[in-house]
C-alpha cells in the first residue's frame, strides 16, 4: 500500500498536478528559501504579483467530507442518530466554512467563504459502510486565495468522527485536509473548531492561537468526556481513602519526598476523607482523557474482549476462595500446566459451583458458550518449544539480554560490588560476594582478568529494594530479598549465572543479613539455586514494570504529549512528526491509573512491592531516571554494554555482539535518527529558526518545567538551541514510544505467562537449616518452591493482565507506517524521506529474521531457544511476541 501511494505521488509531482498541495505558491517559496513558511514575512505572502488584477468573479467549489461510521452502535446511539437525521432537514445540521490563507485588505481579517451545509445526511443514515462521503458546496470569489482552514460546526445531538475533507474546484487542484478527529455537538462545545493543515499564512494565525487556547483550558472544573482540554496534575488519584484508611496512598509528584512526572488533569472533586486526594472513578466508568485521545472502535473492542477474559479469570479463583478456605496454591507443576490444557473451570472442578454463584445470566451464558475460549490460557511461548527451558541456567541468563527486561544488566567494573546506601541506616556497604564464590566458574581466569576482558556482568537490585524490604516483608504474603546476580560471558557469547547475593535489612549486629547462593552441586543446593533465581526474577519483574516499562515509556512520555497539544498547533511540522507516536498513550495511562497502579490494583496485588509500588517508582524517578540517558547509545555506554567507536556503523561497539536487544535496537535507533535528522534539517536549516520558534520552545519548556517540574532543575536536560539537540530529543521520544516500549511490553505474556519462569512476586524466603520451614523444604522441595510462587488467584490475575498488555489490536500502526502520509504531500523531500524510512524498517525486519536463523548466534537460535523478535517491526494482531507500534498504546 505504501509503495503504490508513493508512485502515485511521484507521478502527480512529475506532472505538476499535486492533488494534496495546500498551496503551490507557498511550496514554491519553501523550495526557494529552504525554511518553514511560518517564518515568511507577511510581505512575501501578500506579494502584489500573487494577487489577481482582474475583477473577481464567482465560481463554485465542492467539499467532499469523509465520515467514519461506528462498527457497532448501542440502541441509544441509533435512536439519537435517527433523531439527528430528522432535525437535519430543519436546520439542525453540520455546517462548514472555508477560511483563506490570505488577509482581506479591508477588514484585516482572514477571508471567509459562505457557510455550507453537508448534503444528504438524512438519506445516508442507514448506509452500513465503514466510511461515508458527504458533500457541501460553496460560491467563492476568484480572489479568495487558497483554502487554509475549515471550521466545522455540529448542530446534531451526537458527535461524529471526521476522517478527512477534500476541497475540489480551485485552479490549483484538490486540497486535502486530514482530520482524524471527533467533532462534538455544538450543545457540548458551542465554539467552532478549525482544522489547520500546513503552515500559518497570515490569514490563519488568529485561528491557530485560538485553537491552542481552547486546548489548554483554564485549569478549572471537572472535565467532561467530550472535552478536548489538555492540562497537568499530580498522581493524587491512586488511593481511595473513602473506601477504607488502608487504601489511602500518598500523592506521587509535586514533593521532594515523592517526585514524579505529571499526568493529565481530570479535575474530579476531592475525596470525602482527604481534601488533597482526588475522588476515585472505578470501572466501568470511563476515565477522562481529551476526546481525540480515546481508543478507536477496533482498539476498544480488542480491549473489551480481553477485559472480559481478565474478569472471568479473576472471578473464578475469588469464588473458589469463598467456597473453600484453601489458598489455592499450586501443588505440583501439572496444576500450572492445567491452566493451558484444561482451562480454569475444569482445573478447579468448579463448572457447576461457579455458574450457580454468578449473578448475571448473560455472563453465565457467555461462560457456557465459550468457556474453553475465555477460561483457558494460551500456551506461553517460553514453554512452547521446550517445556523445561526455564529451568536451565543458560536460559535464565539469556533472558537477561533477550527477554522482557533486557536493560537491567550492566558490565561489572568493580568486584565485589559496593552499595551506595547510608551504612548508618542500611548496614555495611560491603557485599558478601567473595572471589572464592565465583573463581571456579571463570574458565581459569582470575576475577580481575575477567573484569579487564569484559567477561563479568551484573544485575544489581540491592540499593533499589533494600530501603523498602522491611515494609515489604511485613506485608501479608510477601517475602523478598534485595538481589545481585553475577554472570560470566562464555567463549560462545552466552552468559551463565555464577553467583546470586540475597540481602535482607540488618536486624542486629549478629544477624545474617546477606547470603550468597551458587550453582548447584547436589539435590538440596539445586532447589535452593532455583529459589534464588526465582527471587531474582521477582526483583527483576518489579524493576521492569515500575521503572523501565511504566515510568520510562508511559509516565515520562505523558508530559511531552500534553505539552505538545497545548503549545504546538496541529499545523506545526514537529507536531506532525510526533503525532503518530502519541496515539492512545493518554488513554492507556488513564486506564492504568484506574486499575493497574492504583491502591489494590493489579500491580499492588501481583508484584513484590505491594502497596509501596508507586513509592518505589517515585524513588526510581528521583535517583535513576535521566532523560539524556534514555537514548539507546547513552544507555548502552552508561551500563558498560558498549563503547564509543566511530569506525562502527552506529558509532558503537558492543562488548559482545550477540546481545539481541542492543544489536537489533541499534538498527532501529539509527533509522529513526536518520529520518528525524532529515526532517529537522528540512524545516530548520539554521539554528536560529529553532531558537526563534516560539511554539517549539514553549513545548519543550513546558514539558520540562511543568510536566517534569520535580526534575526540571537538573543540568542534564538538553538545550534546544541547535539541530543536533533537537534531533536527539525527538529521536529519544520516538524511540521510547515505539521500539523501547515494544521491547519491554510485548514479551510480557510470552515470557511471564508461565509464572514459574518469571514470578512477579515471591511468598517465601530460602530456609536455613535452623528455620522451622527447612523440614518441609527437604521433605517436598517442589511443593515448597511452588508455594513460594504467587497463589493461583495472584497468578491468574497477573496472567490475564499481561495477556491483555501483550496483545496487538487490529488497528495497530507500526513503525514506518502512517495513516495519513498525505500531510506532507506539499513537501516532496519529506515524503521521499518517510518512504525511505518505511523501506528501512522492512530491510531491518529481514536482517532480524536472518539473525534469528544464524546458528552462531546462540542467544536467539538453537534447540528450544526463542528467536528474538520483540524488535521485528511488523506483527499480526494478537499476542505475537513481535511488532513495534508507533506509540505506547498498551
Amino acid at each position: 500500500m505504501a509503495s503504490s501511494s508513493r508512485v502515485l505521488l511521484r507521478n502527480s509531482l512529475k506532472q505538476n498536478q499535486s492533488p494534496f498541495l495546500v498551496s503551490p505558491v507557498l511550496v514554491r517559496l519553501r523550495k526557494a528559501v529552504k525554511f518553514p513558511v511560518a517564518a515568511l514575512s507577511e510581505d512575501l505572502l501578500r506579494d502584489p504579483s500573487l494577487v489577481p488584477s482582474e475583477k473577481p468573479v464567482k465560481f463554485r467549489v465542492r467539499a467532499v467530507v469523509t465520515v467514519r461510521n461506528k462498527i457497532k452502535e448501542g440502541f441509544k446511539e441509533t435512536l439519537v442518530k435517527h433523531f439527528d437525521a430528522l432535525t437535519d432537514n430543519i436546520g439542525q445540521n453540520i455546517v462548514l466554512e472555508l477560511i483563506s490563507t490570505e488577509i482581506d485588505p479591508k477588514t484585516k481579517a482572514a477571508k471567509k467563504s459562505n457557510e455550507a451545509v453537508l448534503k444528504d445526511w438524512s438519506k445516508k443514515i442507514n448506509v452500513k459502510a465503514e466510511r461515508v462521503n458527504y458533500t457541501a458546496e460553496y460560491m467563492v470569489d476568484s480572489n479568495f486565495g487558497e483554502p487554509g482552514a475549515i471550521t466545522v460546526s455540529n448542530k446534531h445531538q451526537q458527535e461524529f468522527f471526521l476522517e478527512c475533507i477534500t476541497i475540489e474546484g480551485f485552479a490549483t487542484g484538490p486540497v486535502h485536509f486530514p482530520c482524524n478527529s471527533w467533532v462534538q455537538a455544538r450543545k457540548d462545545h458551542p465554539g467552532k473548531r478549525p482544522y489547520l493543515p500546513g503552515d500559518t499564512p497570515a490569514g490563519l494565525r488568529f485561528l491557530r492561537e485560538k485553537e491552542l487556547r481552547n486546548l489548554r483550558g483554564d485549569g478549572k472544573g471537572v472535565r467532561n468526556l467530550s472535552d478536548r482540554i489538555y492540562d497537568f496534575d499530580t498522581y493524587n488519584d491512586l488511593g481511595n481513602p473513602d473506601r477504607a484508611p488502608e487504601f489511602a496512598r500518598p500523592t506521587i509528584g509535586g514533593s521532594e519526598q515523592y517526585p514524579y512526572p505529571r499526568r493529565c488533569r481530570t479535575g474530579r472533586l476531592p475525596s470525602d476523607t482527604d481534601m488533597f486526594a482526588e475522588s476515585r472513578l472505578e470501572k466501568p466508568n470511563p476515565m477522562y482523557v481529551p476526546r481525540d485521545e480515546r481508543f478507536e472502535e477496533s482498539k476498544q473492542n480488542t480491549f473489551s474482549v480481553k477485559r472480559l477474559k481478565a474478569v472471568l479469570h479473576n472471578l473464578i479463583p475469588g469464588l473458589k476462595a469463598s467456597i473453600s478456605a484453601d489458598n489455592q496454591d499450586f501443588n505440583d507443576f501439572s496444576d500450572v500446566d492445567g491452566l493451558y490444557s484444561k482451562g480454569l473451570l475444569i482445573q478447579l472442578g468448579l463448572q457447576d459451583d461457579v455458574l450457580k454463584k454468578l449473578p448475571l445470566p448473560n455472563v453465565v451464558s457467555k461462560i457456557q458458550e465459550s468457556s474453553q475460549g475465555l477460561l483457558k490460557y494460551d500456551t506461553p511461548k517460553i514453554i512452547s518449544k521446550d517445556k523445561f527451558a526455564w529451568l536451565r541456567d543458560d536460559e535464565f541468563a539469556r533472558q537477561a539480554i533477550a527477554g522482557v527486561n533486557p536493560i537491567g544488566i550492566e558490565r561489572l567494573q568493580v568486584f565485589p560490588p559496593v552499595s551506595k546506601l547510608d551504612p548508618q541506616i542500611y548496614g555495611p556497604q560491603e557485599s558478601a560476594l567473595k572471589e572464592e564464590h565465583i573463581l571456579n566458574q571463570l574458565n581459569g581466569m582470575t576475577v580481575q582478568q575477567a573484569i579487564d576482558e569484559n567477561k563479568l556482568f551484573i544485575i544489581d537490585y540491592h540499593d533499589v529494594y533494600l530501603p523498602f524490604l522491611e515494609r515489604i516483608n511485613a506485608l501479608d504474603g510477601r517475602k523478598a530479598y534485595a538481589t545481585r546476580t553475577i554472570f560470566f560471558l562464555t567463549p560462545l557469547d552466552t552468559l551463565k549465572p555464577v553467583a546470586i547475593e540475597l540481602s535482607l535489612p540488618p536486624a542486629g549486629p549478629s544477624s545474617r543479613s546477606k547470603r550468597v547462593v551458587t550453582p548447584a552441586i547436589d539435590a538440596t543446593t539445586n532447589w535452593m539455586w532455583q529459589l534464588a533465581k526465582a527471587h531474582v526474577c521477582a526483583n527483576d519483574a518489579g524493576v521492569h514494570q515500575l521503572y523501565n516499562h511504566w515510568l520510562r515509556t508511559h509516565a515520562c512520555m505523558e508530559p511531552f504529549i500534553l505539552a505538545a497539544h497545548r503549545q504546538m498547533s496541529a499545523m506545526h511540522p514537529i507536531f506532525k512528526l510526533l503525532d503518530p507516536h502519541m496515539r492512545y498513550t493518554l488513554e492507556i495511562n488513564a486506564l492504568a491509573r484506574q486499575s493497574l497502579i492504583n491502591a489494590d490494583g493489579i500491580i499492588e496485588n501481583c508484584f513484590t512491592p505491594g502497596r509501596y509500588a508507586m513509592e518505589i517508582s517515585s524513588a526510581f524517578y528521583k535517583n535513576y531516571w535521566r532523560f539524556d540517558m534514555d537514548t539507546l547509545p547513552a544507555d548502552l555506554i552508561r551500563r558498560g554494554m558498549a563503547e564509543p567507536d566511530p569506525s562502527q556503523p552506529h558509532g558503537l561497539k558492543l562488548v559482545f555482539e550477540d546481545y539481541p536487544y542492543a544489536a537489533d535496537g541499534l538498527l532501529i535507533w539509527s533509522a529513526i535518527e536518520n529520518w528525524v535528522r532529515t526532517y529537522v534539517n528540512h524545516y530548520y536549516p539554521h539554528s536560529s529558526l529553532i531558537i526563534n520558534d516560539k511554539e517549539l520552545q514553549a513545548w519543550y519548556s513546558e514539558s520540562i518545567n511543568v510536566g517534569h517540574a520535580d526534575r526540571s532543575h537538573e543540568s542534564w536536560w538538553p538545550t534546544l538551541n541547535n539541530s543536533e539537540n533537537l534531533v536527539t530529543v525527538l529521536t529519544t521520544l520516538i524511540w521510547l514510544a515505539s521500539a523501547q516500549h515494544a521491547a519491554l511490553n510485548f514479551g510480557q505474556y510470552p515470557y511471564g505467562g508461565y509464572v514459574p519462569n518469571r514470578p512477579p512476586l515471591m511468598r517465601r524466603l530460602i530456609p536455613d537449616e535452623s528455620d522451622p520451614e527447612y523440614a518441609s523444604f527437604i521433605a517436598d522441595p517442589q511443593k515448597y518452591f511452588l508455594n513460594a510462587l504467587p497463589s493461583l488467584l495472584q497468578a491468574s490475575k497477573y496472567m490475564a493482565v499481561v495477556d491483555t498488555l501483550s496483545t496487538h489490536s487490529p488497528d495497530e500502526e507500526y513503525l514506518g507506517e502512517r495513516q495519513q502520509p498525505s500531510i506532507w504531500s506539499g513537501d516532496a523531500e519529506i515524503v521521499e524521506a518517510f518512504y525511505e524510512f518505511s523501506a528501512e524498517m522492512r530491510r531491518i525486519e529481514k536482517v532480524i529474521d536472518g539473525r534469528n536463523r544464524d546458528k552462531k548466534l546462540r542467544n536467539r537460535c538453537g534447540a528450544g531457544v526463542l528467536p528474538y523478535e520483540l524488535l521485528a517491526p511488523s506483527s499480526e494482531p494478537g499476542v505475537t511476541c513481535r511488532g513495534v507500534p508507533n506509540s505506547v498504546s498498551t
